[in-house]
């Protein structure tokens, strides 16, 4: 765990893949927010439900790595809420995924929610595909670099739906590498067929974030891609 910044409204910090952010079903070991209260006590009461999330005012994904602000006191936390919810947040994430795009620009968009068909998924609305709770998602997309059968993405979220970036990847044909909940077994050798085991991990990283902060001060943090992605494509 790497704390970017801190002041007396928010916290940055450089999330690892493999650490959930808050408890939750199916999840024991200890958590992003067991180690903010450690370290930062007074976030206990913070946020719409401090109880099971004190601080956090946006989540990345289990096996997503990357950067990731946490507000330190009420104000600051209604006043961050607001700008995500405005889309006032600048977010990119780097993902590798598999195959190559034929558009090496353009954005992803539509109707998504938790799929009817597997209650434990998000999907994405097209042709026969339905979900429950449908809201707007968009994620734009920019290719980087090729590898063979896979290429490096920038991805700018413009919304902030569960699971959206990998959602909107697999709906397109093109899953990230490493991704055990959204992929295409016939994409990938016989012998990882059960599971998407093309990587060790889930190769999506939070590589930046910017916004202005309570004090009408704009920020920037980065965080560079972890040791995963070079090991990858070596």
């Amino acid at each position: 765990m790497k704390i970017i910044f801190q002041n007396k409204d928010f916290i940055v910090i450089d999330k690892p893949a493999g650490l959930a952010v808050h408890s939750g079903v199916g999840t024991s070991d200890p958590t992003l927010v067991d180690f903010l209260l450690k370290k930062f006590p007074e976030i206990k009461g913070v946020g719409d439900e401090p109880e099971i999330r004190p601080g956090i005012v946006h989540r990345l994904d289990k096996e997503t790595s990357g950067v990731m602000v946490v507000a330190r006191n009420q104000k600051s936390f209604e006043h961050l809420k607001n700008l995500f919810r405005g889309r006032k947040v600048e977010k990119k994430y780097l993902a590798v995924v598999h195959g190559r795009l034929k558009e090496k620009e353009g954005r992803i968009e539509g109707e998504m929610g938790r799929s009817k068909k597997d209650f434990r998924k998000m999907a994405l609305v097209r042709g026969k595909i339905s979900v429950r709770k449908e809201r707007y998602s968009l994620t734009r997309y920019k290719v980087k670099k090729e590898f063979d059968d896979f290429s490096l993405l920038e991805v700018y979220p413009a919304t902030g739906r569960m699971h959206q970036i990998r959602v909107h990847l697999h709906a397109i044909g093109h899953p990230v590498a490493g991704d055990k909940k959204y992929f295409f077994k016939n994409s990938l050798p016989r012998r990882q067929a059960s599971e998407n085991t093309s990587a060790e991990r889930m190769l999506l990283h939070a590589a930046s974030i910017g916004f202005t902060g309570p004090n009408g001060e704009k920020y920037f943090f980065e965080s560079e891609a972890p040791k995963g992605f070079g090991k990858f494509f070596e």
